[in-house]
């Protein structure tokens, strides 16, 4: 028996580094959202406790440090599952693109290893589990529009968020990397008042307003501050999004990827198809949740 699991990457709608702890981590204040485009993870089942996993294209790290790898040990280890999978992973997100990729991957092993296995564990466990992988794995165990708080793991789920009807999200991958470390060594500890003021504004909305995630002067990503004086590419994206008519445009997490929303479709193809030459990825898409 084969099954399939749908692994949709994320953005950040707003991203604030309020303080770094002193166990190095650092508390942050995010809106996460999930999007209509992702990676796909498949498992047959083995009786044998084994787990194996492949790939549509060879990765360039070793297995023991794939989080897809590391979700289904983690979840046969939590459950005392006897059972194994052979599983395989179509990869089509770029790596160190601010996505979630690779967490998204991992939450969708731990739904997909959940049914498989029938272990029938609810959500609080899987993400409990994810905590332990990935500060985003546990927002996307479940996806949808959620505020997080703490290192990520602090979640409340709100409701989920769709584009004005025409409207269309492009995500574009500049042909750079930006290594996470790289992010947090130069960014500013904020506080959280910029955050709390974010979530007291969005708490204030009332459905006859305008949406606070259509406001550009709402959209807001410290690593900006820190990733684009270090990486032009990011920067100078982002100023193109802008100059071929984004409503708002916005790094997502620690980057390299820059999202835009369009007020149509066409729009967005333009756009894409002008940035195309400085992009290692594309896609024109939408919000996603369950």
């Amino acid at each position: 028996m084969t099954m399939k699991e749908y692994a949709p990457a994320k953005i950040n709608l707003f991203l604030d580094v309020i303080r770094k702890r002193e166990d190095g981590y650092h508390d942050l204040g995010t809106v996460f959202q999930t999007i209509d485009a992702g990676d796909t993870v498949e498992a047959t089942l083995r009786d044998d406790g084994e787990i194996h996993l492949t790939y549509n294209e060879p990765q360039n790290y070793p297995l023991e440090s794939d989080l897809v790898f590391k979700a289904a040990k983690a979840l046969k280890e939590y459950a005392n599952c006897a059972l194994g999978a052979d599983v395989h992973l179509t990869k089509v997100m770029p790596l160190g693109a601010g996505l979630g990729g690779g967490s998204a991957d991992a939450a969708a092993t731990l739904r997909l290893l959940n049914r498989l296995w029938n272990l029938n564990l609810p959500f609080e466990t899987l993400e409990s589990i994810g905590a332990r992988l990935g500060a985003d794995v546990p927002f996307l165990v479940r996806g949808g529009t959620a505020f997080a708080e703490g290192i990520g793991e602090r979640l409340t789920f709100v409701e989920p968020l769709d584009l004005p009807e025409g409207a269309a999200l492009l995500i574009a991958t500049p042909l750079d990397a930006v290594p996470t470390k790289d992010a947090y060594a130069g960014v500013p500890k904020s506080g959280p008042d910029r955050w709390e003021q974010y979530k007291a504004a969005w708490s204030a909305q009332s459905s006859s307003t305008i949406p606070q995630y259509l406001n550009p002067a709402s959209y807001f990503n410290a690593f900006e501050i820190s990733v684009f004086p270090t990486h032009p590419l990011v920067a100078e994206m982002k100023q193109k999004f802008i100059e071929l008519g984004a409503d708002v445009a916005l790094m997502s997490g620690s980057g390299a990827s820059v999202f835009g929303i369009f007020k149509t479709k066409e729009l967005a193809e333009k756009a894409a198809a002008a940035l195309k030459p400085i992009s290692r990825y594309q896609t024109i898409t939408k919000f996603w949740h369950r």
